[in-house]
């Protein structure tokens, strides 16, 4: 199991590797699209960058609990605890017997995906925020364009002869207003990509663990059988008859009393 970790690790390194490269060989194009809107696009940049090194924490966050699984499925009951993810299923399993109930299996699995879940939550926030920048930065360069052209069209006196020199001039707002839309689009897009896939990684590396859990709990789950049930519904109801037949005859007596 522990392969699965190291494969997704290094299609996070060999990834982010591959992008330090681009970057290095594509520099020029790449600073100039990043000084189009250097507030904005400094923004992006270090949302991704932040998103980046959260992605390659939870990746290194799951090596412990991939030592603990790889131990306990060995046989070691008395190995160390995970230190956050499969902690509370830890303590379970420490003190449980041979085999579980197909109840108990449920509810481990249950615990443990609802915190794979949660563990992710702040990965796709940046994803989604990544986003979120990228529209803002195309509607902010809209709102400059649109408000640069009305402005040039509104101060030009074409009866002048120097109107073309005056346009040329006030083409710049719009322009700039353009550039900023379409350069903080592409790179909120190209972020949110790049956190999605190293995202995909870890939840991948997740999944790994959760399915090796799941296949080695279940050939150690006794399941519930139908036979049981039906022993234990016909003790209720046989009591429930008891417990009618004691009030009827608390009844008659209270009745015979009066």
């Amino acid at each position: 199991m522990t392969n699965q970790f190291h494969r997704a690790l290094n299609r996070m390194a060999f990834f982010t590797a591959l992008l330090a490269a681009g970057l290095i060989l594509f520099y020029d194009p790449f600073l100039r699209v990043a000084t189009a809107n250097i507030f904005l696009n400094g923004i992006i940049i270090g949302t991704t960058l932040f998103g980046i090194g959260l992605c390659f924490i939870e990746m290194f966050k799951l090596l412990p609990e991939y030592r603990w699984a790889n131990a306990y499925f060995k046989g070691k009951k008395n190995a160390l605890l995970p230190p956050q993810l499969l902690r509370p299923v830890a303590l379970i399993l420490r003190s449980r017997p041979t085999r579980i109930s197909t109840i108990s299996l449920q509810s481990m699995l249950d615990m443990i995906l609802m915190r794979f879940e949660d563990s992710r939550e702040s990965i796709r926030y940046i994803t989604n925020t990544l986003i979120f920048l990228g529209l803002l930065g195309t509607f902010w360069g809209l709102i400059i364009t649109v408000g640069g052209f009305a402005d040039l069209i509104s101060g030009l006196n074409f009866e002048d002869a120097a109107v073309l020199s005056a346009m040329q001039k006030g083409l710049s707002v719009p322009l700039s207003g353009m550039a900023t839309a379409f350069t903080s689009s592409l790179m909120g897009l190209a972020g949110s990509l790049i956190i999605g896939f190293l995202g995909l990684q870890v939840q991948i590396a997740q999944n790994t663990i959760f399915h090796e859990l799941e296949d080695y709990l279940s050939a150690h789950t006794t399941p519930v059988l139908p036979e049981t049930d039906t022993k234990i519904l016909e003790k209720i109801e046989d009591k429930a008859k008891e417990l009618n037949k004691t009030i009827q005859t608390l009844q008659r007596s209270v009745s015979d009393i009066a």
